[in-house]
This record gives structure tokens, C-alpha cells and sequence, in this order.
């Protein structure tokens, strides 16, 4: 069973900078593809950035020119640049990976961003 694993959520002051990591672990696979979600209370998940096996992204416009997703094959990890950052980026961004019909979602780390 794969596990999807984040880290580096915590709080900021808005303009200013986080790194996300997913790392997954368990079964190796070449996934179609990997992102984030982003969800907050009420509200249904939001893909916010995504990148598939052969590299392309894909991002939100609400992101677009601040955040970057990049992956580490030899790491099984993923990633989530999140620069210039404003309150309403705030939320569980939870990462997922994606085989086919299948998606695999870890347990989501937290990202506040202060005004």
C-alpha cells in the first residue's frame, strides 16, 4: 500500500515563503501523476498544483507565478514552492498521487498565512 507523507506546513506572515514535501513510500509506482489539494473547513479539496510522470504542470490560476511543483524520482517525493504567500492560501494542503482510477491522499499538512 503506498503512504504519502507531508511535511513543512506551519505558519507564515503573508508575502512570505513555505516548502512542501510529500514523500511516498510503500509499493513503487510510476504515478500518472502527483499534486496538492488544498481544503478548507466547508469547502471541497482544490487542486492547487500538479505534475505528471512525464512533467508537466499544472497549477491554479490563484497560484500561478508563486507556487512551483517539482518531484524527486530517486526521493519518491514531491514538492510545493509556495512563495509571495496571502491569507487566502491558508488550508490543509494535502498531497496526493494518482495511478490510473486510484488516488492515493496523505494526511494533509497545515498552512496558515497571517495578514
Amino acid at each position: 500500500q503506498v503512504q504519502l507523507v507531508e511535511s513543512g506546513g506551519g505558519l507564515v506572515q503573508a508575502g512570505g515563503s513555505l516548502r512542501l514535501s510529500c514523500a511516498a513510500s510503500g509499493t513503487i509506482f510510476r504515478f500518472n501523476a502527483m499534486g496538492w489539494y488544498r481544503q478548507a473547513p466547508g469547502k471541497e479539496r482544490e487542486l492547487v498544483a500538479s505534475i505528471t510522470t512525464g512533467g508537466t504542470t499544472n497549477y491554479a490560476d490563484s497560484v500561478k507565478g508563486r507556487f512551483t511543483i517539482s518531484r524527486d524520482n530517486a526521493k519518491n517525493t514531491v514538492y510545493l514552492q509556495m512563495n509571495t504567500l496571502k491569507p487566502e492560501d491558508t488550508g490543509v494542503y494535502v498531497c496526493n498521487a494518482q495511478l490510473w482510477e486510484t488516488h492515493y491522499w496523505g494526511q494533509g499538512t497545515q498552512v496558515t498565512v497571517s495578514s
